[in-house]
């Protein structure tokens, strides 16, 4: 029933976003390059984002996960709001460990409004993509000085509506997309890291999946080199 809707909304964000995939790829081949780390964050559903960027098959290995119990719904759905919307607590998240300039820091953020995600990017030295939905931070209450967006070097569009829904598309109130279209994006970027990188002949550190041959030893050989930098994967 939905399979255009979604083929859709996934196709037109690519075909948005050709660039500025390149210049987030650029970014973060910068990083690899220079033994840096990729700072990932999020809050609410965009959680979910941040936990495609860690520790998954595939994925890069050299992504710190910047976090906070209270932004988590599946602890307290109503806290998790809250907490979004708290002045302060960025400044809380980064004082244990904060992007420096040879980093990057990815933002996941729908609504791209709320203090959290604007104080973080505000906040860090380092380069900042925002993965976010313009057309939902134009309509959005504001509840920052600015937005995500004004602090941010590159701009991934989702091209969200406001308030996520999508169905029906007369009158949209199910089938939240930005999830879906989050991790399609960071996807998008990993494909052209890893292009970029076999033209340049570097390596990028990538985790295997536990299940297939060699695939913890490939795993451990990572955990060692990163470990003392990420406390999550301790």
């Amino acid at each position: 029933m939905i399979n255009d809707l979604v083929a859709g909304a996934l196709g037109r964000a690519g075909e948005r976003n050709a660039a500025a995939i390149r210049q987030a790829a650029g970014l973060v081949l910068d990083a690899v390059r220079a033994d840096a780390l990729v700072f990932t964050a999020g809050a609410g559903h965009s959680l979910a984002a941040v936990a495609e960027t860690f520790y998954r098959a595939g994925g890069l290995a050299c992504v710190y996960p910047l976090y906070h119990p209270d932004l988590l719904p599946l602890h307290s759905a109503a806290a998790s709001t809250a907490a979004e919307r708290r002045s302060g607590l960025a400044a809380q998240v980064l004082a244990e460990r904060a992007p420096g300039p040879g980093d990057v820091l990815f933002v996941f953020s729908n609504s791209g409004v709320n203090p959290y995600p604007v104080e973080l990017a505000a906040a860090v030295r380092a380069p900042v993509v925002a993965v976010t939905s313009r057309a939902a931070v134009a309509a959005a209450p504001r509840r920052s000085p600015s937005t995500l967006p004004d602090h941010a070097d590159v701009v991934l569009d989702t091209g969200v509506r406001p308030g996520d829904a999508a169905f029906p598309e007369d009158g949209p109130r199910t089938v939240a997309l930005s999830s879906l279209l989050n991790v399609y994006l960071w996807n998008e970027v990993l494909a052209h890291v890893d292009d970029l990188a076999r033209a340049a002949g570097i390596e990028v550190p990538l985790w295997r999946s536990s299940n297939v041959a060699d695939g913890d030893a490939a795993n451990t050989a990572l955990l060692e080199r990163y470990r003392p930098r990420v406390p999550a994967l301790r």
